[in-house]
């Protein structure tokens, strides 16, 4: 399986340049790949403008995304503001070509930066299931919350769609390894460059980590994008051969 991760930099609340910007990324460097991973909150960058940036399901950008899934015959994966019954929620959208589309809205708002004030919290979990691999998205803060990232359904790519901070890169980093080897799983963290119009700095530094919490790909400090391929068969080998997975406590999350 193949990965293509976009660390771009973000144009602040403009989204038609910042899809622009990154329909050419994907046409120049993702050719022959399965899955694209986009930062979080990919059109606009993390703003908290929650009403005056929110499409529809099936608006412009997603209607932008399943285009370039059928014209690059690859899934395409970042999340954007979706409005939905009066509700604003930060929505990663996963789009096979053939127009499926799988979503999940982020449950750790980041009260922090009052995301919590201008968002609705999601609540449900999606396993999807795409070209033999099985993938569990989730967005940027909830990298902090080890339970609701748990391995309870076997998958094999955990994903973090983010707009992390410079600031707290040393958190980052080791949070993403420490989610790889708790889950025994491939673990992506997908972050941006550049700041935004709040003065906030983002260095990138995305990863891809492997089941053992090495890093096998890491995007440095500028724009870039990397394809790396996963192997599924040595990630099941190591799990038979060290099944921490049948010793995991069992738990409820209400």
């Amino acid at each position: 399986m193949k990965i293509t991760i976009i660390q771009a930099d973000l144009y602040w609340e403009n989204v038609e340049r910042n899809r622009n910007h990154l329909y050419h990324l994907i046409k120049e460097f993702a050719t022959g790949s399965d899955i694209v991973l986009l930062p979080e909150m990919f059109t606009t960058g993390f703003t908290m403008k929650s009403k005056d940036f929110a499409e529809s399901l099936n608006g412009p950008s997603h209607k932008w995304m399943k285009d370039l899934a059928n014209e690059m015959k690859l899934a395409i994966s970042g999340s954007l503001i979706i409005k939905e019954k009066g509700k604003y929620y930060n929505r990663l959208l996963f789009v096979e070509p053939g127009e499926k589309t799988w979503h999940y809205d982020k449950r750790h708002l980041f009260r922090m930066g009052d995301e919590d004030k201008h968002f609705n919290q999601g609540s449900d979990q999606v396993l999807i299931n795409y070209r033999n691999i099985k993938i569990f998205p989730l967005i940027c803060y909830d990298l902090r919350f080890p339970v609701w990232s748990r391995n309870k359904d076997g998958f094999d790519l955990l994903c973090y769609h983010s707009n992390w901070p410079a600031s707290r890169d040393y958190v980052w980093k080791n949070l993403l390894k420490a989610r790889a080897i708790e889950n025994q799983c491939y673990v992506a963290g997908i972050n941006r460059v550049g700041s935004d119009g709040e003065g906030v700095k983002y260095i990138g530094n995305s990863l891809l980590v492997d089941p053992k919490g090495k890093i096998i790909s890491d995007l440095g400090n500028e724009e870039n994008v990397e394809t790396v391929t996963i192997d599924t068969e040595s990630l099941e080998k190591f799990r038979k051969k060290f099944p921490v997975w049948k010793d995991a406590d069992k738990f409820k999350i209400e």
